[in-house]
């Protein structure tokens, strides 16, 4: 059975680790290790003794295949900060390009105009995770459900830092007394050497235009080092070739906190808002000019979503 899901984050190429596990996209350590524990009980063989072997088969693969995935990558501390960076500049990007969001679910439009925002969205993923693989032929079906409120809950609270994790702690330097500091170590790791060749054979790949796997290749170099400037400047340009220009856009705002001083990431972002009709003053004149003549359907939509929605509701 296929697991693909192709809504809610899930559609901008995002793994939403949250929507499989049925948590607030700012759960703590404990609430993700109490959720992930309950759901590993119902998918566990154990629990599916008296189910078909096609459901055993099911929970099988969804426990290995999301489940696992998803506690891995949350319940790591560095993992889930770096993910949680990521997942708040998607937010403020999906804000700017809100055009390109489609829902599909009533609670995800309701949740996109509703004043109490935080409460609704908090009761909405408890009480979906309390069936939320109950019935397991439905699983993927309510996990693109929930990444679609946790889509709309990111536009909404765009710009909120979200808690994740304690930034990792400086080394301290002694400036007291005489002693003599020795030169930086600057030891190459078998984890340098392995991003490396992540990093060769996914420019490789790019100069084939084979860009669906120099991204695998790049997404695998993140994995590895997260901060490291040169994987998100890569794989930023793998998604402006895709005209994926949300991720794009993510990753090269990543790669210049890292380094401001990186002319890849800047190039891709000076080619976004060029595309995007964003730099100053090219654009604007022609949208006004054509605001005379025709009247913008978001106008009367009713605050940041009116204009996605407004043409929906029946």
């Amino acid at each position: 059975m296929s697991l693909k899901i192709e809504r809610g984050l899930f559609k901008f190429d995002f793994i939403d680790y949250h929507a499989v596990l049925c948590i607030p996209v700012d759960a703590d350590s404990k609430e993700i290790r109490k959720r992930y524990l309950q759901i590993a009980r119902r998918l566990h063989p154990d629990s599916c003794a008296s189910a078909t072997p096609e459901e055993k088969q099911l929970a099988s693969e969804l426990l290995s295949k999301l489940v696992n995935p998803a506690y891995e990558k949350l319940s790591s501390d560095k993992v889930r900060a770096e993910y949680m960076v990521v997942l708040s500049q998607m937010g403020k990007r999906l804000v700017q390009e809100s055009a390109s969001v489609d829902l599909s679910s009533d609670p995800a439009r309701q949740l996109a105009g509703a004043p109490n925002v935080e409460q609704l969205y908090r009761s909405a993923i408890a009480k979906i995770s309390e069936t939320q693989y109950d019935n397991l032929s439905h699983a993927l079906k309510i996990i693109a459900y929930i990444s679609e409120l946790n889509l709309v809950y990111l536009m909404r609270t765009a710009g909120k830092k979200f808690a994740s994790a304690a930034p990792p702690k400086n080394s301290t330097v002694n400036t007291t007394g005489n002693t003599q500091s020795s030169p930086p170590q600057t030891t190459i790791t078998k984890e340098d050497t392995n991003v490396a060749q992540y990093l060769r054979r996914a420019q490789e790949l790019m100069l084939k235009n084979q860009f669906a796997q120099a991204r695998v290749e790049l997404q695998d170099a993140i994995k590895l080092a997260p901060h490291n400037s040169r994987c998100h400047s890569l794989i930023g340009v793998v998604y402006l070739k895709q005209n994926q220009t949300t991720m794009a856009k993510v990753h090269f705002d990543r790669a210049l906190q890292l380094d401001p001083n990186d002319t890849e990431a800047s190039e891709g972002k000076r080619k976004i808002e060029q595309f995007l009709g964003q730099k100053s003053g090219t654009a604007k004149p022609a949208a006004s000019s054509s605001a005379g003549t025709k009247p913008s359907d978001k106008s009367g939509g009713g605050g940041l979503f009116g204009g996605l929605f407004g043409g929906k509701k029946k």
